[in-house]
Formats: structure tokens, sequence, C-alpha cells
């Protein structure tokens, strides 16, 4: 988990330039453009999607299909199973730490993997009493 974490970490440190170029990598040179006019950074790369990609002007399904599977493997995050309810769909702990990692300021900056981890599996376990449902007050 470590070097899998230490990987992860690296590519959220990279420039657009770096991001560019490991687009290119995977196959995709036509658009590196795309992510550099967009200033995709390492730290963006967690918002990299097949609802995102089209704003960056990416719009061919396969080739979002690919750079979306490409990011989440060099993210280490596993894909969504789809199969449950998509109510409260399941999230992928490597994810969601990501997600508060993108951010910058000292709490993100300070943030470790076992801290993130630790809060997800404690609000999965307490309720969020402050949340009405309909009907409720």
């Amino acid at each position: 988990m470590a070097t899998s974490l230490q990987a992860t970490w690296t590519a959220m440190e990279w420039s657009c330039d770096e991001v560019a170029r490991w687009i290119e990598s995977i196959g995709f040179p036509q658009y590196k453009a795309c992510f550099t006019d967009n200033f995709i950074n390492g730290r963006k790369l967690i918002y990299v999607n097949c609802t995102y990609l089209p704003r960056l002007g990416i719009t061919d399904f396969k080739d979002m299909q690919v750079i979306t599977a490409s990011v989440r493997e060099l993210l280490g995050i596993t894909e969504t199973r789809w199969s449950r309810s998509i109510a409260d769909p399941l999230r992928d702990n490597m994810a969601l730490f990501l997600e508060q990692k993108s951010r910058t300021g000292k709490q993100a900056e300070a943030l470790t993997y076992q801290q993130s981890s630790d809060g997800t599996r404690r609000q999965e376990k307490e309720p969020d009493v402050n949340h009405n449902s309909k009907g409720g007050q």
C-alpha cells in the first residue's frame, strides 16, 4: 500500500506539462492541448472523468472511457460498482482521500491517508443527525 500511495502522491504533484506528457504516453497526443489549455495538473486529475472530459474538449466516448480508466489506475482508485443502489454509491477510500488532497491549504497538506480513511469509517458508522428527511420538521 505504501508504494501505491507514494506513486499516487507523485502523480498528484505533477505540473500541467507532466500531465500532458502522461496523456501522450497513454496514446492520446491529440489531447495534450486540452489538458494544458485547461490547466489540468496532478491535483486536478481526480476530477477527470466521463462527465468532465467533454468540458475539456474530449468527446469521443471510447477515448473518454480509456482516459478515465487510466486516471483511476494511475491514482489507485477502484471503479464504482453500479450493481448496488445508485441512491448511495459506495465510494473508494482512495478517491475520497485524493479529493481532499486536491484542495490547497494547511489542512489538506497535512491530511494523511490514514486520517482520511479513519474519518470515512466514522462517517459511515455515525448517522448525520442534522439531516432532515422529507416530512420531518
